[in-house]
């Protein structure tokens, strides 16, 4: 293949979904001419491995993400550990600490009076 043909060709990124209520999954990359080839090439290769009810094939060109430092910036959304079930393991611990501290202070409160 000469670097002129090789030019024309783009990379496609294959995607499948095994079930209506099954997500895309990526599964492969692939060079084609144009869609139409990358999804003709897909079917061919793809549904000899395995079923699937839907392929789709996307240009890598048109694939946008995150850089890193965009990706360390997510960090700095996530900070709702005030939503997470992790802090409520102990509260009948912390509870009880402060039933019996309000209870000794009225126990106090009560000799005092």
């Amino acid at each position: 293949m000469s670097s002129e043909s090789k030019e024309k060709f783009a990379v496609y990124e294959v995607f499948s979904q095994k079930s209506p209520s099954a997500g895309f999954m990526h599964q492969f990359s692939l060079l084609a001419p144009n869609p139409e080839a990358a999804l003709l090439m897909a079917r061919e290769n793809f549904m000899r491995r395995e079923p699937c009810i839907n392929i789709w094939v996307v240009n890598r060109d048109d694939i946008h993400g995150l850089t890193p430092e965009e990706r360390a910036s997510l960090e700095r959304l996530d900070n709702k550990s005030y939503r997470e079930t992790k802090g409520y393991g102990d509260i009948q611990s912390r509870w009880r600490r402060h039933k019996e501290a309000y209870e000794s202070k009225s126990d106090i409160a009560r000799k005092e009076g």
